[in-house]
C-alpha cells in the first residue's frame, strides 16, 4: 500500500469512536453480510450505487477495495453504479489523489475509465460512471449500498439483490465551484472511507 494511504488509513483506524451509534448499526450489517459470505466461500461483491455514480459511489467502490486490502480481507470485489451514467467526477478524482492514490485514465471519453491503484502489487479499482445493472456489475449475490438518499428513492427495486442498505451521504456537488470545494470533498472522502473501514475491522 502506498505510503500515504497506509498512513492516511492508520489515521483513520483510531477515530472509529467518532461514529455515532446510529450509524454503526447500519454499518454492522454490511458487516454481517460479508461475514456470511466467508463462511461460505463465496464471492463478496459490493455494490456501491448513487443517482450519477459520479462521487459518492466511487468512493465506497475505492474505499471498500483498500479496506479489504487493509485488512486481509480475500474475495472481496467492489463495483459501482447509478441510476444514471454521467462521468467520475474531476472533484471526487483529485479527492483521491490528495489522499495518496495514483489515478489512470485508460481511455479518453466523455465517460473516462479510470485505474486507481492504491498499492503497485494490487489489481487497481476500475472506475467509470455507469447504470447498477451494467454488464460489468454484478448481476446476483451482490450487497447493494445506496449511498444517496435520491438512489435509494429511485431504485424500489433491484433484481439480485441479496442486501440492500442505505448508507446515505451528504453530496459535495453542492460546493463544486465554491472556495469549499476541495475541503467538502475531501470531508465525504474521509467520512466514507472512515464507514468503510471500520465495516472492514468488525470482521
Amino acid at each position: 500500500m502506498y505510503p500515504n494511504i497506509k498512513t492516511y488509513v492508520d489515521g483513520l483506524t483510531k477515530e472509529f469512536k467518532s461514529i455515532p451509534e446510529n450509524r454503526k448499526e447500519i454499518l454492522e450489517k454490511i458487516t454481517q453480510y460479508i461475514a456470511k459470505k466467508r463462511v461460505m466461500g463465496s464471492p463478496i461483491n459490493l455494490v456501491y450505487i448513487c443517482t450519477h455514480n459520479s462521487r459518492r459511489s466511487h468512493f465506497g467502490q475505492v474505499w471498500a477495495h483498500v479496506a479489504a486490502s487493509y485488512y486481509g480481507i480475500k474475495n472481496v470485489n467492489t463495483y459501482s453504479g447509478g441510476t444514471e451514467a454521467t462521468a467520475f467526477n474531476i472533484n471526487a478524482i483529485n479527492s483521491l489523489k490528495r489522499v495518496g492514490f495514483t489515478i489512470k485514465p485508460i481511455n479518453i471519453e466523455k465517460n473516462t475509465t479510470y485505474h486507481v491503484f492504491h498499492d503497485d502489487n494490487e489489481t487497481p479499482s476500475v472506475c467509470f460512471s455507469k447504470t447498477y445493472d451494467d454488464a460489468k456489475n454484478p448481476q446476483k449475490e451482490f450487497a447493494a449500498i445506496m449511498t444517496c438518499s435520491d438512489a435509494e428513492e429511485n431504485c424500489p427495486f433491484i433484481p439480485g439483490v441479496e442486501l440492500r442498505i442505505g448508507t446515505t451521504y451528504d453530496d459535495p456537488k453542492a460546493f463544486d465551484n465554491t472556495p469549499q470545494q476541495d475541503a467538502k470533498y475531501d470531508e465525504r472522502c474521509k467520512q466514507i472511507a472512515l464507514e468503510t473501514l471500520y465495516v472492514f475491522s468488525k470482521l
